[in-house]
């Protein structure tokens, strides 16, 4: 929803929505589009703190500015961002590994490297970043 939002220039709001709606006009002989708990509470939470996490990845990606990122590396960062600063439940070496792992099925074949770099320089400077 992250990546149909950024593509689309809309909020990611409006897709989870849109994709909430679909779901609820779906009958039982369609596929089972559920959209789940936990990724209602990313899209809503990446959402919220979008400006906030946006100029983390401008002042922490060094030579890359946000609109020259690949669009599935820049929702990724917002999601791994977005977990590491504000999901306590969520281990930050795990926020890292998904978002990592998801470059590499997703994305370039560079990605990985840099999604884990800005990843880890994020976490480790955590403790000092206003939430």
């Amino acid at each position: 929803m992250l990546y149909e939002a950024d593509l689309r220039s809309v909020s990611p709001s409006a897709v989870l929505a849109e994709r909430i709606a679909r779901v609820q006009k779906m009958t039982p002989q369609d596929s089972d589009p559920r959209i789940g708990d936990y990724a209602v509470e990313l899209v809503e939470g990446v959402a919220r703190h979008q400006e906030r996490i946006d100029t983390l990845i401008e002042t922490y990606s060094v030579g890359w500015p946000i609109d020259r990122m690949p669009a599935v590396d820049r929702n990724l960062l917002r999601l791994g961002i977005y977990e590491l600063l504000w999901q306590e439940q969520v281990p930050d070496v795990v926020a890292i590994d998904e978002a990592v792992g998801l470059a590499q099925q997703l994305s370039t074949d560079t990605s990985p490297q840099f999604v884990n770099g800005l990843l880890n320089r994020i976490m480790e400077l955590k403790p000092s970043l206003q939430r």
